[in-house]
């Protein structure tokens, strides 16, 4: 076992990070862990990310890296984005130089690149997990010196180098196993559903329950987590509208802007139905707890990524799709036909095997270290 005495983790997929900083703090207290990422959800605004929120919980070192990145859409913003590519790369030079990490890992995004590249030119060994069943093109550029590959899906080896690569699934928080029972009180007396955007929260999303919430309330009882994007105000919007219900559906109606790491595990035990994007944690995380879920694929996302995902569930009878696009009246239809049918959906996870692996966690930590 190597002597590792300080460890950076960065990039931009929070939940499987965690998952390996709680375990990192139970097997190797000495290790002391640096996070680097994003404070704030985005350059325009000053609502603190979940990644960052749940880091200060857990007393680790939290940095955040200012740097750029290239978007799929051409706007002022992004033009000023690619102008901060550079001083990610500066910024990051920084950090290193400060913190002196014996080892890098990286969890993808456009943060992971420039720290994963100076720290190889500082001689630090740098390791990637890979999440999706396609790569996005920070992991891949990445994999040409990282010294392993940790991958999600057998299907994801073609992008790398084989010699590197290693298939070890895709780390899920300890914390979504565990009924607390939490902070959330909700009416048991009805079936609950469990809406989620990601980390972020989703528009798309909350404005197509905006319309079909009141009369989802009154067969079943929600858990809305939001975000907290002040650009979009999806909280004030939806509470406002919780405000006008009657108050025994009012009770029903439980708004977050995030879900805590001891909330989640109570929130996905009461949820019969989880409406939620595709991302790769998303899925494994509903793969790992046999959850029905309704999935609304991200349209933007990288190599259509959340499609191939969502389908991917869809194709074991375990999930329903729908497009963000199609009306709010169509998904009110569609829950109704999913939870007037939710044991099929329950069942259909009896044909997966092998996507979840329980050990991902403990595998990637031994190879670390050995």
């Amino acid at each position: 076992m190597h002597a590792i005495k300080k460890i950076i983790i960065t990039g931009g997929h929070p939940a499987p990070a965690l998952a390996i900083i709680d375990q990192l703090k139970k097997d190797h207290p000495p290790v002391e862990i640096v996070f680097v990422g994003r404070k704030y959800n985005n350059a325009q605004e000053k609502s603190e990310s979940f990644e960052y929120q749940e880091i200060n919980k857990r007393s680790i070192q939290f940095i955040n890296l200012d740097a750029g990145r290239v978007t799929r859409v051409f706007s002022l913003q992004s033009l000023l984005n690619i102008l901060r590519i550079p001083f990610g790369f500066v910024h990051a030079l920084v950090i290193l130089m400060q913190q002196k990490p014996n080892v890098i890992l990286t969890f993808g995004g456009y943060l992971s690149l420039p720290m994963a590249f100076i720290g190889y030119l500082f001689g630090i060994p740098v390791y990637i997990h890979e999440q999706t069943i396609r790569p996005g093109s920070a992991n891949k550029i990445i994999s040409y010196f990282a010294k392993k590959i940790f991958i999600s899906f057998e299907q994801s080896i073609k992008f790398f180098p084989s010699d590197k690569s290693i298939l070890t699934g895709n780390p899920v928080r300890t914390s979504i196993f565990e009924d607390n029972h939490g902070t959330i009180v909700r009416d048991e007396s009805v079936p609950c559903i469990y809406i989620t955007g990601g980390s972020l929260g989703s528009h798309a999303i909350n404005i197509l329950f905006e319309n079909i919430v009141p009369k989802l309330l009154e067969k079943y009882c929600i858990v809305h987590q939001t975000g907290n994007v002040e650009a979009y105000g999806d909280f004030n919007l939806l509470n406002d509208l919780k405000k006008s219900l009657p108050s025994n559906l009012q009770k029903r109606y439980i708004l977050k802007t995030h879900i805590s790491n001891e909330d989640i595990g109570a929130v996905y035990k009461a949820a019969d139905l989880v409406v939620g994007r595709s991302g790769a944690n998303t899925c494994f995380e509903l793969v790992a707890l046999h959850k029905p879920a309704l999935l609304i694929p991200l349209p933007w996302s990288a190599y259509d990524e959340q499609q191939k995902q969502a389908a991917l569930l869809s194709s074991f009878g375990a999930a329903e799709l729908f497009d963000q696009y199609d009306s709010s009246m169509d998904l009110l239809e569609l829950i109704y036909k999913m939870m007037d049918n939710i044991k099929v959906y329950e069942e259909a996870y009896q044909k997966i095997s092998g996507i979840y692996k329980s050990d991902a966690v403990s595998r990637i930590i031994t190879e670390i270290f050995s």
